[in-house]
């Protein structure tokens, strides 16, 4: 069974950096689109970025430019950078495929103050 296992979340000044990741424990295959999604309280989850194995990214319209999305096929594992960050990027942040097939994780908390 797929796990998700998202860390690297915490509260930063607006402006500032964090990069997330997420392992998708228990596959063993290689998973195609993986994507981040976050959901601000409130508000519906919305997907924030996409790649697929072959490393084609897309984006939502409000992080591009700011956010990267980058992944380790070897280790299911995704990443997102999060650069300039603002106040309206605070929220949870989940990963999954970017059909959300697996069971949603906790999630990891940003936090982003002025």
């Amino acid at each position: 069974q797929v796990q998700l296992v998202e860390s690297g979340g915490g509260s930063v000044l607006a402006g500032g950096s964090l990069r997330l990741s997420c392992t998708a424990e228990g596959a063993f295959f290689l998973i195609n689109q993986m994507a981040w999604y976050r959901q601000a309280p409130g508000k519906q989850r919305e997907l924030v970025a996409v790649m697929n194995s072959r490393g084609s990214p897309r984006y939502a319209d409000s992080v591009k430019g700011r956010f990267t999305i980058s992944r380790d096929n070897a280790k299911n594992t995704v990443y997102l950078q999060m650069n300039s960050v603002k106040p309206e990027d605070t929220a949870n942040y989940y990963c999954n495929t970017g059909d959300e097939h697996y069971k949603w994780g906790q999630g990891t908390q940003v936090t982003v103050s002025t």
